[in-house]
């Protein structure tokens, strides 16, 4: 049995390092006093208000505090990137970043007389700079991007000097290169695509050297070949693709031959096919579509047949149909939208005869937007990419008057923006690609003067 004699100088063992080798807690952070785990049921629980985080080189962090089930004594963890500290009675964790480091999980563990709990909690701490990286074969804008199963990013398409892409690229972030890949069977121009669940890529739609397309393509990692696929059912240019939770992938408005779409369909991947699938309730062109946690996807926005929208609709996938929703604080087209990690969707920028600097959240739960912080530049066709830790980076695009090289930060948990390393290059219709390192591939894209082959790293 333990006396509190026993408890006591278990607790002066605790005192003598800020390493609890005597606790049996050895490669963890911590100093003062403290209690070993017990036998006792392990009914206390820990967690942490932000989880995964990501913080920046020289900026203080926003109080990362736990939480408990029940009364905790002591607080531990492995070491933490360097700046930060944890309070080894509180449990918070404070400081500024000093040096950079790779997503990586910290196991933190809290405990009191009778039980333990832990938590890996996930920091990126990123130097806050966009650095160089290996250019492209081609320059090219309007190129789509995607992030392969093996870590590789596929870019393929666009159009370049010489006019629309057929030809296609592999970054390997290992290297940090560009090789070519096969060629599309079409050349084209803002195409989507679709990463599928088999780890092909559906290529859809564009504009191509005769016009706005129907054709499609599938590219097969494993021979680096495109094939043909079957055809969407209507031409369509600047369309959004979203991949649905059952695999099939929902191809939504655009332009077509005979002005904006507001239909719809989709590819089945099991039998190569597109299928037409309810209407939505407006034509759209150049609207944003979120995946949402219920299997839901949000259209919002877009340019209509003769006004900009604020309008926006959800498609349930288990009806085939869509429903109006909340409409946005203000009309925009060329906006982005992103899934955040509280399941909500983050629209900013876009242009509605002005360039605009406003965003809005929607939230799936009251099925509304609300206005939250500006960015710190007006901005629209930019990249916004969720980082590791929730915080979203939005960069490039095109401003009041010129493309953009800046770019910025938002916080979910503050509602706002804060500016950020600016890009090497100003950048618009470019690529934004999140590596599996926690870094963003940006590449390509409209400059000042031409199309870019030029590529970069945000760390």
């Amino acid at each position: 049995m333990v006396t509190l004699r026993r408890m006591g100088f278990w607790v002066a063992l605790c005192t003598m390092s800020v390493w609890l080798t005597a606790c049996g807690k050895a490669g963890m952070q911590t100093t003062g006093n403290g209690y070993g785990s017990g036998a006792g049921s392990s009914n206390l629980t820990l967690s942490y208000s932000n989880n995964p985080a990501s913080y920046w080189v020289g900026n203080q962090i926003t109080n990362n505090t736990p939480t408990t089930s029940s009364l905790v004594n002591h607080f531990a963890a492995d070491t933490l990137p360097a700046g930060l500290v944890l309070g080894i009675n509180s449990g918070v964790i404070s400081g500024t970043p000093t040096a950079a480091s790779p997503t990586t999980n910290y196991k933190v563990t809290a405990w009191n007389v009778s039980n333990t709990a832990s938590t890996n909690l996930a920091i990126t701490v990123y130097s806050g700079t966009f650095a160089a990286t290996g250019s492209m074969a081609d320059a090219r804008y309007g190129a789509t991007a995607t992030l392969l199963a093996n870590g590789k990013v596929l870019i393929a398409g666009g159009e370049g000097s010489g006019g629309f892409l057929s030809s296609a690229e592999l970054y390997d972030p290992s290297t940090g290169t560009f090789t070519v890949t096969g060629s599309m069977t079409d050349a084209r121009w803002l195409a989507t695509a679709t990463l599928l669940a088999n780890g092909k890529v559906l290529i859809a739609g564009g504009e191509g050297s005769g016009g706005y397309l129907s054709s499609a393509e599938l590219y097969d990692p494993s021979t680096g070949t495109f094939t043909v696929t079957g055809s969407m059912t209507d031409a369509r240019f600047v369309a959004t693709a979203t991949l649905l939770a059952n695999g099939n992938v929902l191809i939504a408005g655009g332009e077509g031959t005979s002005g904006f779409l507001s239909s719809a369909e989709l590819y089945d991947p099991s039998t190569g096919t597109f299928t037409a699938t309810g209407s939505m309730t407006a034509a759209r062109f150049v609207a944003t579509a979120t995946l949402l946690a219920d299997g839901n996807v949000l259209i919002a926005g877009g340019e209509g047949t003769s006004a900009f929208l604020s309008s926006a609709e959800l498609y349930d996938p288990s009806t085939g149909t869509f429903t109006a929703t909340g409409s946005m604080t203000a009309a925009r087209a060329a906006q982005t939208a992103t899934m955040l990690n509280n399941g909500k969707v983050l629209i900013a920028g876009g242009f509605n005869g002005a360039t605009m600097s406003s965003a809005e959240l929607y939230d799936p739960s009251a099925g509304t937007f609300t206005a939250t912080g500006s960015m710190t530049d007006a901005r629209y066709f930019q990249t916004a990419t969720t980082l590791p830790g929730g915080v979203v980076l939005v960069a490039g695009g095109f401003g009041n008057s010129s493309l953009l090289s800046s770019a910025e930060l938002y916080d979910p948990v503050a509602g706002t923006f804060t500016t950020t390393g600016s890009m090497t290059d100003a950048r618009y219709f470019g690529t934004a690609t999140l590596l599996n390192d926690g870094s963003v591939l940006m590449a390509g894209g409209e400059g000042n003067s031409s199309s870019l082959s030029s590529a970069e790293l945000y760390k």
